[in-house]
């Protein structure tokens, strides 16, 4: 999910007294915040906040000392080659945030004015958004119960009554429009069913783009998240799990993709000593030095960051086993997530305690969020195509962010 500021909020909250005293009756909004008392304490916390504990401070003043702060200089070239050697990805074109990544990743996937472009209704907009900068149409699709990402079960279903095949290409049987693309959402670090995504691409012929905004340090089956499709996106904003304030990736295989894509987003201009000669049109989207510094510094820092928000996990397992009506969102089997942001989900029938338990604990100094209102509720998008999405109705109204910060648990001790 390309995602960039008021995602999902790092407000700082004042410390309120904790929950009521055990006379009481324990109602479900005290049980969970007595379960996330014991893991996070009884100071306030916020919902994700970044770290600066390596060598932030040193690669920045040699950013500042080198004058070069803006889209040329050594740790831009340094970051992508790390996020390279990180993610696995042959090729990584770094730019100023996860929206930008995403519309460039669409538009060298050949996705043009008048197409539609299948994402899920539960992502956060920019994902949208990104698929309108490129003339296209969002087509919603479902979610899944476990994974939280594309339902590519009830996907195949859907495409096999509403899309017909016509000279390589699917087209919607309602819109008479081109279905030119498919982009999953690792929603919240945890990876969709690739396989069967993959699959379904292939069948169909969509060009398959990720949006890994969520999940750097995620995997799947032992492939990193983003590197399966045709192209895959990173957010680095400052709420995600390392950031370089504002910042995104694009990540490939096809190196002729990757020279396109830094040229597009480096205003397409051609390379010559003193001459701004430009052959395209062209995109100020290229990731500044500074900006990168960051970047190097928090890479670093990653391998301990995905540890500690593992175990900040593992914290809050046990702490919640004990309070019926709730779970928290496990990796889907076989794969490595990052945990993010840890999530809970409320059992169907308990859907209508969910803003009770926003408010208790956010009045109890702990920030809680829910997920994002689902795409085609949002004004610009309510006219799009749209399949089924019972799934993500559900999921929507049971849904809750709790703290996540990697350093959450060492702040406790």
């Amino acid at each position: 999910m390309v995602h960039e500021p008021c995602e999902l909020g790092q407000l700082q909250i004042g410390y309120i007294q904790p929950v009521n005293d055990l006379s009481t009756p324990f109602t479900l909004a005290d049980q969970v915040i007595v379960a996330l008392r014991k893991v996070i304490g009884q100071k306030s916390a916020v919902l994700h906040e970044p770290t600066f504990s390596g060598n932030e401070w040193l690669y920045l003043k040699e950013c500042l000392d080198s004058t070069f702060v803006s889209s040329v200089g050594k740790f831009v070239d340094r970051f992508e080659t790390d996020l390279a050697v990180f993610t696995g990805a042959k090729h990584v074109v770094a730019v100023v945030n996860g929206t930008a990544a995403l519309h460039i990743a669409l538009k060298l996937a050949g996705v043009n004015s008048g197409d539609e472009v299948l994402i899920p209704a539960l992502t956060f907009v920019a994902t949208a958004n990104a698929v309108t900068y490129c003339g296209a149409t969002p087509h919603f699709v479902d979610s899944d119960e476990n994974t939280l990402g594309v339902d590519a079960v009830k996907l195949r279903d859907y495409l096999e009554h509403h899309s017909k095949q016509r000279a390589g290409q699917c087209i919607n049987r309602t819109t008479g429009k081109i279905i030119r693309a498919l982009v999953p959402m690792h929603t919240f670090g945890h990876s969709v069913d690739l396989d069967e995504v993959i699959s379904i691409a292939y069948d169909f012929n969509l060009a398959l783009v990720e949006d890994a905004a969520e999940s750097l340090g995620s995997y799947y089956h032992g492939r990193h998240t983003g590197t399966f499709g045709l192209m895959g996106t990173l957010s680095f904003n400052g709420n995600k799990t390392i950031t370089t304030g504002g910042g995104g990736a694009i990540l490939t295989d096809d190196p002729e993709l990757a020279r396109h894509a830094k040229h597009l987003t480096t205003t397409a201009k051609l390379p010559h000593a003193w001459e701004y000669r430009h052959d395209e049109i062209g995109y100020n989207y290229r990731m500044p030095n500074i900006n990168a510094a960051l970047g190097c510094a928090q890479l670093e820092q990653l391998p301990a960051m995905l540890k500690a928000k593992k175990e900040l996990f593992q914290r809050y397992q046990a702490a919640f086993a004990t309070v019926s009506g709730i779970r928290l969102v496990e990796e889907p089997a076989q794969c490595q997530s990052n945990y993010w942001l840890q999530t809970l989900v409320l059992d169907s029938n308990n859907a209508d305690q969910r803003d009770i338990l926003l408010q208790a604990t956010n009045d109890a100094g702990i920030m809680t969020r829910p997920a994002w209102i689902l795409m085609h509720e949002l004004a610009p998008f309510r006219e799009c195509p749209r399949m089924d999405l019972a799934g993500a109705e559900s999921l929507v109204q049971r849904l809750i962010n709790i703290p996540s910060s990697s350093t959450l648990l060492q702040a406790v001790s």
